[in-house]
């Protein structure tokens, strides 16, 4: 029985696991929560950082496994490559491993291949920041400000003023989500966001769906939308495809799965961002399957063992996924889910807080309550299924 490795026991790798284990393989799990909810699923747990490099390599190896992975999360995609290198087995290099997961390296190879991107200046300490802020002013546009190696929103923020003071304190926000202590000023890009989510096996780029996504806009723009397939005209889904595929070849993504963020400018489709792993908000485990009847998450299973993934359309169906919010307080009451659940088309009702928790501002994905999936005939009537849901749920909070 060939054994598999996934990076990470948390509820986002859970699809990972069972899909393996649905696949005949054994299943070793590595997190540094020893009462990870994943490690229930897995055949065998190994309580390590996935971000621990060496020790996750030593366990690698004394474990003589046969692929290595991880789904949704960035950082552990430097220690699946590093694992594959010590073992000789397919994934994405080293080197390449931090240039998908570093946006300051990924703008410098996207920038060497000629991928469309923003403007954008690092800044390690606040005179840099402020200097870059200036620098993106002076071009005419406006400022957004990133952590140069997080995600899922976090620390990421558009400048609405330029007064020291807000400076200041827009610099540590984001500084503080950045573990490297760089963050990235770029310029912000005006139109439409989508993500693509693709398989790469040997060099060779497939994209398999384009996302459109909703955020909750400015100042913040975490996400709390999704639908597939895109909506735009036909001619601007080539453009993305195209940015999408020389994207993944400029960063060195040649085995494995990616989500590439992509704004639709007056100037063409450019590169927000790219994730060497699977999109997360249940894009690729959930949406792209009930749209298209591709599992990605064999893909990426298959490709971590050496294995052509299939990644044909099976159908042309429709889906969507929309984050529930609250006003602040302690959650005192969620009540109107089963009804919601019987609306035709609804596939999935998750929550991420449950009544005791406290639900905050949405500054991050981590804030958001809960989720419903839908699934139709079209997007906009699959969103209007997840709308017709939230409106049955009812969550009330004590201030």
């Amino acid at each position: 029985m060939k054994k598999v490795m996934i990076l990470g026991a948390s509820p986002l790798q859970i699809p990972g696991i069972k899909q393996a284990k649905s696949m005949g393989l054994y299943v070793i799990a590595v997190d540094m929560n020893p009462g990870a909810e994943g490690f229930q699923y897995a055949d065998e747990k190994v309580v390590i950082s996935t971000i621990d490099i060496p020790n996750v390599v030593e366990a690698a190896r004394r474990l003589k496994i046969d692929g290595v992975l991880t789904l949704c999360t960035d950082l552990p995609v430097r220690t699946v490559a590093s694992v594959a290198e010590a073992l000789n087995l397919p994934a994405i290099s080293v080197e390449n491993a931090y240039r998908a997961t570093d946006k300051i390296l990924m703008r410098e190879a996207l920038k060497e291949h000629k991928v469309p991107i923003p403007c954008y200046f690092q800044a390690s300490n606040e005179e840099e920041f402020m200097k870059a802020v200036r620098e993106i002013r002076t071009l005419g546009y406006r400022c957004i400000v990133k952590p140069a190696d997080n995600s899922g929103s976090r620390g990421v923020n558009l400048l609405s003023c330029y007064d020291e003071d807000y400076l200041k304190k827009a610099y540590r926000y984001s500084k503080e989500s950045s573990h490297s202590g760089n963050v990235i000023v770029e310029e912000y890009m005006e139109g439409v966001e989508v993500c693509v989510e693709t398989l790469s096996v040997d060099g060779v780029c497939y994209p398999i769906q384009i996302t459109d996504k909703l955020t909750t806009g400015a100042p913040y723009f975490v996400e709390m939308g999704h639908s597939q397939p895109s909506q735009l005209p036909a001619t601007v889904q080539e453009d993305i495809r195209r940015v999408a595929v020389a994207a993944n070849l400029a960063v060195g993504n040649f085995n494995g799965s990616s989500c590439t963020e992509i704004k639709v400018t007056k100037d063409g489709a450019k590169v927000v961002e790219l994730g060497a792993r699977l999109a997360g908000d249940y894009m690729t485990t959930d949406l792209v399957p009930l749209s298209t009847g591709v599992n990605m998450v064999e893909g990426v299973v298959k490709i971590a063992l050496g294995e052509k993934p299939d990644y044909e359309h099976k159908y042309q169906k429709a889906s969507a996924i929309r984050f529930l919010k609250s006003e602040e307080g302690s959650i005192t009451s969620i009540t109107g889910v089963e009804e919601a659940g019987e609306i035709p088309g609804v596939i999935r009702i998750g929550f991420d807080r449950k009544v005791g928790d406290q639900a905050v501002e949405i500054k991050s994905s981590l804030d958001r309550v809960g989720y419903v999936i839908a699934q139709a005939d079209t997007p906009a009537r699959a969103v209007k299924i997840c709308e017709e849901a939230m409106k049955k749920i009812s969550i009330k909070v004590k201030r």
